[in-house]
């Protein structure tokens, strides 16, 4: 048996060779350049955390967590108390103007009712006459008083709750 040798001239092997080395050195530009993005992604990622390793920074993580966490449960108690606070507050204002005497010819007098979400609180009424105006306070709880009610004091608690 005769063994045949290929011959290849040598411009050819070194076209080949050419070609090779060539398409090899594309492929490695093509791997810096995804090298470059994705360290450009792991610096803007690790936010100048330096040359920590990722256990390190994901504990971190982890308890900074827990601190929102504790922070957010405690602004939750806080947030329940201002609310139970807010249900004693007198914010539900009613006013009613009126004119107590006919022969004075105007709506100078007046009840205003300063109460709670509870309906406690108290209702103030002016009768304004021609020479003076008398101011009379009455408490209101539950949205009625121990003391008789004008028809005028009790629109302004009336008034008083359509805002709320």
């Amino acid at each position: 048996m005769e063994e045949r040798v290929l011959e290849i001239p040598t411009e050819v092997v070194l076209l080949m060779a050419s070609f090779i080395v060539f398409v090899f050195l594309v492929v490695m530009i093509a791997l810096w350049v995804k090298l470059n993005k994705l360290r450009k992604s792991y610096t803007r990622m690790m936010g100048g955390m330096g040359d920590m390793d990722m256990e390190t920074i994901v504990a971190r993580l982890q308890d900074q967590w827990e601190g929102q966490a504790e922070r957010s449960h405690a602004m939750e108690q806080e947030l329940k108390l201002i609310r139970q606070r807010m249900t004693s507050m007198k914010s539900h204002v009613g006013v009613y103007r009126f004119n107590a005497f006919a022969e004075t010819g105007s709506d100078l007098s007046f009840s205003v009712a300063i109460l709670d979400d509870n309906q406690s609180g108290v209702v103030l009424s002016g009768i304004h006459s021609r020479d003076n105006t008398y101011l009379y306070a009455k408490p209101i709880e539950g949205g009625t008083s121990k003391y008789v009610l004008t028809p005028e004091e009790r629109e302004a608690i009336t008034r008083s709750s359509l805002k709320g």
